[in-house]
Parts: C-alpha cells; sequence; structure tokens
C-alpha cells in the first residue's frame, strides 16, 4: 500500500524516511521489475508471431514450441503476485492459457491490420516494411494482445499498451474495442479511449483523439467514447468526444474537426462544422478535395 502524503512530514528525518519506504517495499506485491517484464514479454511474442521482431532465426517448431513455453512462463511471472517465500511458479493463471489460445487469431487480425495500413499508404513499398517499421502497426500489435487479457488481469494490460505508448506515441487504451483491417498512418498523438468502439476498416491519422467530453471520476462504469462506424477515415488532430457520440459507417472526419455529436453515415465533416453528405459507395474515396472543403 503506498503512503499518504501526510506520513512523511517536511521535516522528517532520513531514518523516518527509510523506515516508510522499507514498510512500502515490503508489503509491494506486484511483480519485481514489472514494466521490464512486460516491455520484453511485448517484444519476444512480436518476435514470436512475426520473424521480423526476433532477435535471432528460428524455424524448428521444436524451438518455436520452446519459445512459446518460455513466454508462457513469463507471462504468468507477471501477473501473478509474489509468493511468500520468493520464488516463482504456481498454477498457471487462467487468463494465460486464454490468450495463449488465442494467438492464432490474434495473429491473422494483425497481418489483416498490416494490409489495410499497406493498401492504403502508397508511400509503403510492402508489407513487410509496414510490420516492421510503421509505428502504428506496433502500437496496434500490442493492442490486440492487450485487449485479450484486459477485464481478466489487472494492470498488465494497461502496461502493455504503454510499452508502444512510449515508443510510438499513440496511447490506444486495452479497453477499447476496435474491428478489423485497423490502419493508422503516422499515428503521433492518436488517444483512443477505454470505452470506445471502432467497426471495421477504420483508418486515423495523426493526432486523433476519440476521447471523453467530461473526466469524473463517477462515470468509470459509463461508456464515455465514441462508437465509429465501419469503413470511417478521421483526419490529422481531429478531436471526437463522448459516449453518445457515433459516426455513420462510411463517414470522412477532416482535420482538426471537433466533433461532440452523432454524423449519419456517409457524413463529410468539415473544420468549420459544416456536415455534407456523399453517396453510398462500396469503396468510397477518401480524397476530401471531391468535396470542395
Amino acid at each position: 500500500m503506498i503512503a499518504s502524503v501526510h506520513e512523511v512530514r517536511p521535516e522528517s528525518s532520513s531514518e523516518e524516511l527509510l523506515t516508510l519506504l522499507s514498510r512500502e517495499h515490503a508489503d509491494h506485491r506486484l511483480p519485481v521489475g514489472l514494466r521490464r517484464l512486460t516491455e520484453r514479454f511485448a517484444y519476444e511474442l512480436l518476435g514470436l508471431l512475426f520473424p521480423h521482431f526476433a532477435d535471432r532465426s528460428v524455424s524448428a517448431p521444436g524451438e518455436l514450441a520452446e519459445q512459446l513455453v518460455a513466454l508462457e512462463v513469463l507471462l504468468n511471472r507477471a501477473v501473478s503476485a509474489p509468493r511468500a517465500d520468493g520464488g516463482d511458479g504456481g498454477p498457471p493463471d487462467p487468463a494465460v492459457e486464454f490468450l495463449f489460445s488465442r494467438l492464432g487469431l490474434i495473429r491473422e487480425a494483425l497481418m489483416l491490420d498490416a494490409h489495410a495500413i499497406y493498401a492504403g499508404d502508397p508511400a509503403a513499398q510492402s508489407v513487410d516494411e509496414v510490420i516492421l517499421g510503421y509505428p502504428g502497426f506496433l502500437a496496434i500489435a500490442t493492442y490486440r494482445v492487450a485487449h485479450e487479457l484486459h477485464g481478466r488481469v489487472a494492470l498488465f494490460p494497461r502496461l502493455l499498451t504503454e510499452v508502444a505508448h512510449r515508443a510510438t506515441g499513440i496511447d490506444i487504451h486495452p479497453g477499447a474495442r476496435i474491428g478489423s483491417s485497423f490502419a493508422i498512418d503516422h499515428g503521433t498523438g492518436i488517444v483512443i479511449g477505454e470505452t470506445a468502439k471502432l467497426g471495421e476498416r477504420v483508418r486515423l491519422y495523426q493526432g486523433v483523439t476519440l476521447g471523453a467530453a467530461r473526466v469524473n471520476k463517477g462515470l468509470e462504469s459509463v461508456k464515455r467514447h465514441p462508437t465509429i462506424g465501419d469503413d470511417v477515415v478521421i483526419y490529422a488532430n481531429a478531436t471526437i468526444l463522448g459516449g453518445d457520440t457515433v459516426i455513420g459507417h462510411g463517414s470522412r472526419i477532416g482535420g482538426n474537426v471537433w466533433l461532440t455529436r452523432s454524423v449519419p453515415p456517409y457524413s463529410v465533416v468539415t473544420p468549420t462544422a459544416r456536415v455534407e453528405r456523399h453517396r453510398a459507395e462500396s469503396s468510397p474515396s477518401d480524397d476530401l478535395l471531391e468535396f470542395n472543403i
């Protein structure tokens, strides 16, 4: 338990401070070095799922199986409280078994994301480039792993998405619900809140915020973040707020838009708060210039 700010007076001696800190360290029940454990797990798991992240070439099924077992042990260590005797071990956490049962589906979803990023970016030379070099892919990958653990274990899923947040500047809460073929281009500064819901084939550019209209601790069990329909594109620095805000499918949200109300399907929202409509198309254009903004 963390001490109250009143427990250490400004005039307290160093001996008093050390006594307080000693008690807090002794009572601390989280695994030692949890942030480092989380970062290690994130990159080693990505290295198993994608050779692009691996530190060495491994192709034999037996060696890959050994890596899988080692990752299960590492994750169980990260999500379990330390034993009273200071040792590791104990029965596997059910959340660990659940996550590893979902790895095939996670990898399949991430391949769809990588192809969506590649298909929407003329600068991308290959899907390999997207997987290895695009910050958006790293952020999505850690999110998809963390999302499977969200609600099953405490703290670790958030620490996992923070690995990518620190590396990329993209902040995706593990509780957000994001559909398939999700694409992030550039990405720096993107924020996606805990209760946000994104449909399929959504594309976000840098600086987008999908946030809450109000910040109040009493709202922790309330949907606070917007719902984004399928095939929506949201351009740079747009801010969309509120749990009741729904962006209809096929819409285009222009850069620097501030939006706190719903818009119907196939809307085009401009920075001047003008909402236009375009016809439903199977593959609507991403070019806002067509709408004379």
